[in-house]
């Protein structure tokens, strides 16, 4: 039995957006990556996993980390969020923002807001929290909702 309500909250639901959003944001991430055009050392879901695991890891790793970590909140949000517009998705997102700059880049060995690494870290990590927000907010929008 598929545990759905009326207004679009069911888990399988929340679950899909989870992961749609999270493929999304990964390969606009891994193209910019390849073109060299993010100040990343690495992406930040492989550092994060390769600290938490204390050893080199290979991307899918990193990727599994990312999408886990998306469906996460992306499944927070369309399940339990009272308010599910776009400016609810963005200051998600900016809240997520803040706390990658503040916890998680230290945490890397990045400093605060990635300055070990670069100043530059502080706009291209938001950028790719819009875009969850703004994915996050499109498709719990127009995603059909079970009947």
């Amino acid at each position: 039995m598929v545990d759905t309500q009326s207004n679009g909250r069911s888990w399988l639901r929340a679950v899909a957006i989870g992961i749609a959003v999270a493929l999304a944001t990964a390969a606009v991430m891994l193209a910019l990556s390849t073109a060299r055009l993010t100040p990343f050392p690495v992406p930040p879901s492989l550092a994060f996993a390769q600290t938490l695991l204390h050893r080199p890891l290979p991307l899918p790793v990193g990727l599994l980390f990312h999408v886990l970590y998306v469906t996460f909140w992306a499944v927070v949000f369309v399940r339990y969020f009272a308010l599910r517009n776009l400016k609810t998705a963005f200051a998600l997102a900016a809240v997520l923002w803040l706390i990658i700059l503040g916890i998680f880049f230290p945490a890397v060995g990045w400093g605060f807001a990635g300055l070990n690494v670069s100043p530059k870290l502080i706009p291209a990590s938001l950028v790719p929290h819009l875009l969850f927000g703004f994915c996050l907010w499109l498709l719990d929008k127009y995603l059909p909702r079970a009947r």
